[in-house]
């Protein structure tokens, strides 16, 4: 046993011995919930000050809330991909948004399995209808916007009567596009973000993602409920998001709008009520997480290592540095770019700077209304010009100090103060994407 293990060994039987936590009587029960295009900020867990989400913050006063959780990708197939691998997208082969992983790989179902436990999904687990090739036991309504999954799912979960251990995906469609009418959001008390353009059609369009962001905390919150409920204490629940919102910035993108994630984590009697964590983790940590919770290794190779010692309070530290990738999601957003990230400066190389900007929210006008707007305001708009360019020109390489800077705005690149970060960033990331066999496309 190596001197690190006697360490966490020593503290995880202090903390026992004081009653903060206890050893798990048999096997935990799992219930994984996963909301999807929910950027970080844009709740008052994290923040927001006109955007309630009372049941994350309600859960998170019985669990742990992390500040720097972070997905590898800002789109959904290769972010799910990492997460039921535990692989980064190069090395899973789920790089493009629609791509797979590859089929030998072992998923999150069959560690799970070996070990004897139920493994089962209910909505958008797997990028849609690549949730069945993961290998789950049960998986259903799985389809876009197949929305009553979070209530089939709850249906489910109320008549089971197996006595296997349970680990359970539900996965939500909200906030993902298309947003309901704003039934509970009143458009005039919404703050726009200073990054974006105000206008009328900005404000509506904010108002019904506001709505699917309060439609997600309300299916979380009965999950939740739910899971405990039917399971008992003995469970670990974690909520978390695929990647940011479709907004100018977020989704598709590398900045922590697309990337910084929410995640709470409950499990009674293992994890501290009302507990915050800094250290940074990342979505290929879930996989080793939830396999060690379920009392197994996931073993060496995979690019994820177990969150559990945050979880107890045995450390507050896990990465010193995040790497994310993107690839595209077919011709309607054809970038590639790469990042990493330590706790003050992130990187970001684009590595098609030459190509216009382009995603859904610009090439699919009709459904992305506000964008029309801001283009035009840009014609007489010093600030709105200033934004459209700055989403659709990309420089090669952006360079940005996070204690300064946390909204990623002032480009420090070419500035020379910052010559030594600018360097090495530069290195990490050259070292990683030949460790990862990143071709960068």
């Amino acid at each position: 046993m190596n001197l690190l293990a006697r360490y966490l060994l020593a503290i995880s039987a202090l903390w026992l011995a004081q009653g903060h936590i206890r050893a798990a009587e048999g096997p935990a029960n799992i219930v994984v919930f996963l909301s999807d295009d929910h950027t970080l900020v844009d709740s008052s867990l994290y923040g927001s000050e006109d955007l309630a989400t009372p049941n994350m913050e309600r859960i998170a006063g019985e669990g742990m809330t992390f500040n720097n959780a972070f997905v590898v990708s800002p789109s959904c197939a290769p972010s799910r991909a990492a997460l039921l691998t535990g692989l980064m997208p190069a090395r899973n082969g789920a790089e493009q948004n629609h791509s797979r992983p590859r089929k030998k790989l072992k998923k999150l179902p069959a560690y799970l399995q070996e070990l004897g436990y139920e493994v089962v999904a209910f909505g958008k687990v797997g990028h849609y209808a690549q949730t069945p090739e993961y290998g789950f036991d049960l998986a259903k309504f799985y389809k876009y916007h197949e929305d009553q999954c979070v209530a089939e799912a709850l249906k489910w979960l109320e008549e089971r009567e197996s006595d296997k251990p349970l680990c359970l995906f539900v996965g939500t469609n909200w906030p993902h596009v298309p947003w309901p009418e704003p039934e509970e959001i009143d458009p005039q008390t919404i703050r726009i973000p200073g990054h974006h353009v105000e206008t009328p059609e900005t404000r509506a369009a904010r108002a019904r993602y506001y709505q699917a962001v309060k439609t997600m905390d309300r299916e979380l919150g009965q999950v939740y409920d739910a899971a405990y409920e039917k399971l008992g204490r003995n469970t670990l629940f974690l909520h978390t998001s695929d990647h940011g919102a479709q907004w100018p910035f977020a989704k598709w993108n590398l900045y922590d709008e697309g990337i910084r994630t929410p995640m709470i984590a409950v499990w009674p009697d293992q994890i501290e009520p009302g507990s915050r964590s800094e250290a940074m983790v990342s979505w290929v940590d879930i996989l080793p997480t939830l396999v060690e919770t379920a009392g197994g290794s996931a073993g060496y190779g995979l690019d994820g290592s177990s969150l559990l010692p945050v979880m107890r309070g045995e450390t507050d530290t896990h990465r010193q540095r995040i790497f994310a990738t993107h690839s595209g999601d077919g011709k309607m957003n054809d970038f590639a770019s790469r990042a990493v990230r330590d706790r003050q400066f992130k990187y970001i190389r684009n590595l098609e700077h030459d190509h216009v900007f382009t995603s859904h929210v610009t090439q699919q006008p009709a459904r992305s209304k506000y964008w029309p707007t801001w283009v035009e305001k840009a014609k007489t708009d010093e600030h709105a010009a200033q934004v459209v360019q700055r989403y659709q020109q990309r420089p090669p390489e952006e360079l940005y100090d996070h204690q300064a800077d946390p909204k990623e705005l002032n480009n420090l690149v070419d500035n020379p103060q910052y010559a030594g970060e600018l360097k090495r960033l530069r290195s990490e990331l050259d070292q990683w994407m030949a460790e990862q066999r990143d071709r960068g496309n």
